[in-house]
């Protein structure tokens, strides 16, 4: 299931309706062997529409490739104990402070306890959504736009590298090569598997990275691939500090908060694309 929002089902609580691409034929008979008693009886309680809105019912076939709509039940989730305050808000976008431990937006076990359904329902914003996003164990600068219409034009800042992101990371390590450097490497993020890798052709990453000692680092990425900042800092023998992936995977409980990953996306600098404003947000968290 995939999630986003027709005109027929709004967002609720927060959260938009998974949508299902169908393989075709009896509705319920195909929703029943795909996910279960739980969400076929959705279709009994009137809880599952058509992309134009029209109720499915036990005698509801559809052709392979349409889809429906329902809300999923939620699973039982750890409460990430730790606020997110907003450092800026205007018509167009809001800035947190994202803290560790709270992912970015829904995924996986991860739903009602990310950042964008937390601020959804504080600020009865059910079209807010994130411009762009930050690991789970990353905190710090956050921006989201708060209407759908203009999404598209905060992304594109991220996508065409108009926005300056500067990150503060600590590592205990030594690094193998001398400071300042810029590590390109082609990095790989491949669904299902836990880390990222580098492998050898054109480089889609690249990273700054600067010595500010004491173990401080300041990074300073052009690219944003997943899990980019901990692979290029393990590959110059600085894996950072509480990295519970890189260079090795370790075991951590989901109600594990004690040691977080020293990684703090610490600023970020842009022009509005909209009011033509220069923006400058800095987090009030230390690395």
């Amino acid at each position: 299931m995939s999630r986003m929002r027709p005109a027929s089902l709004p967002v609720r609580d927060g959260l938009g309706p998974a949508r299902v691409r169908l393989r075709g034929g009896a509705v319920l008979v195909e929703l029943d062997s795909r996910f279960g008693e739980a969400v076929a009886a959705k279709v009994f309680d009137g809880e599952v529409v058509t992309a134009d809105g029209s109720v499915v019912t036990a005698a509801t076939v559809l052709p392979p490739g349409a889809h429906v709509y329902l809300y999923r039940d939620l699973p039982v989730e750890v409460p990430v104990p730790f606020e997110m305050p907003v450092r800026y808000r205007d018509d167009n976008i809001v800035v947190v402070d994202k803290p560790h431990f709270l992912a970015t937006m829904p995924r996986g076990r991860h739903v009602a306890e990310t950042a964008m359904v937390r601020l959804r329902r504080a600020l009865d914003l059910p079209e807010l959504s994130p411009a762009h996003r930050l690991d789970r164990l990353t905190a710090g600068v956050l921006l989201f736009t708060t209407r759908r219409e203009i999404r598209g034009s905060y992304q594109r800042l991220f996508s065409d590298g108009a926005v300056t992101k500067v990150y503060l990371a600590r590592s205990a390590g030594r690094p193998t090569v001398d400071l300042p450097t810029v590590v390109r490497s082609r990095i790989i993020k491949e669904r299902g598997r836990l880390q990222a890798f580098e492998e050898p052709g054109e480089p889609n990453a690249e990273t700054l990275v600067e010595d500010l000692g004491d173990d401080l680092y300041r990074l300073t990425p052009r690219t944003g691939r997943t899990h980019q900042l901990r692979v290029h800092m393990a590959s110059l023998g600085l894996p950072l500090r509480n990295d519970s992936l890189y260079p090795q995977i370790v075991d951590v409980a989901p109600d594990d908060f004690a040691n977080p990953l020293r990684l703090l996306a610490h600023s970020l600098e842009f022009v509005d694309p909209l009011t033509a404003t220069p923006h400058r947000f800095v987090t009030e968290r230390v690395v």
